[in-house]
């Protein structure tokens, strides 16, 4: 997971994007909390990493770590959503 700043946009989104995809990084979850967006990318049985899209709930579902899953609103809640509340949602708690 990355987390985009004004600094490090161009090399998380193309320099890390390309180096991650080339050391075969399953999945690749990209963070902007200033354009409020948030990509996912799974890496294909080609090689190419490809966009995932969070499903029609705003849940994004990882691929790599059954069970780990993200309401992708949470991201740009203000106040943030307190993390017990998650943890719950999780069921860890």
């Amino acid at each position: 997971m990355e987390v985009v700043s004004p600094d490090s946009r161009e090399r998380d989104r193309v320099e890390k994007f390309c180096e991650y995809e080339r050391g075969g990084v399953r999945e690749y979850w990209l963070i902007d909390p200033e354009e409020k967006r948030a990509d996912f990318y799974q890496l294909g049985e080609d090689g190419k990493c490809r966009l995932a899209p969070a499903g029609p709930d705003g849940i994004y579902r990882s691929a790599v770590l059954p069970g780990l899953w993200i309401r992708t609103d949470w991201l740009w809640q203000e106040p943030l959503p307190p993390v017990m509340g998650i943890l719950k949602e999780w069921g860890l708690v």
